[in-house]
């Protein structure tokens, strides 16, 4: 299980989705109703539907290690996984579109969250290979 490259690359990938729970994605100011300004930094717990899709992208990524003798409903978790990071990428973006626009920054952290989906698209080919492997080995029987 572990000794497969995709295990690797879908343990990162959950792994950085779980951090975008703690680190900043955005940091500025923010103007919110009835106050003045105040400087924020954006990480997924501000916002529920941000929240859910980091934690669902996470969770797909570590049940889709251990369905490493399934390669076809591993890859499918892999591809909703796949789409809910990019999702999760939008939703950043549109949360990032409330601050006040040049008084803000992108963090250094922000990587992480864009580094999610290139885990899992290296896993997916990782578990494609596999699956190439173990069809050329059949036909060798």
């Amino acid at each position: 299980m572990i000794q497969r490259i995709q295990s690797v690359w879908l343990l990162l990938a959950a792994a950085a989705s779980f951090l975008t729970l703690r680190f900043s994605f955005y940091s500025g100011n923010i103007i919110k109703e009835g106050q003045p300004k105040a400087f924020s930094s954006l990480i997924a717990t501000n916002d529920i539907l941000l929240t859910i899709t980091t934690v669902a992208t996470g969770l797909l990524a570590l049940v889709a290690i251990f369905l490493y003798k399934n390669r076809k409903l591993q890859t499918r978790l892999c591809l909703i996984a796949l789409l809910l990071s990019g999702l999760n990428l939008v939703l950043f973006y549109i949360q990032v579109k409330k601050f006040v626009p040049q008084e803000g920054n992108y963090d250094l952290t922000a990587f992480v969250a864009i580094v999610v989906p290139v885990l899992i698209i290296l896993a997916i080919r990782g578990i494609y290979r596999d699956q190439k492997l173990v069809k050329s080995l059949d036909r060798l029987r």
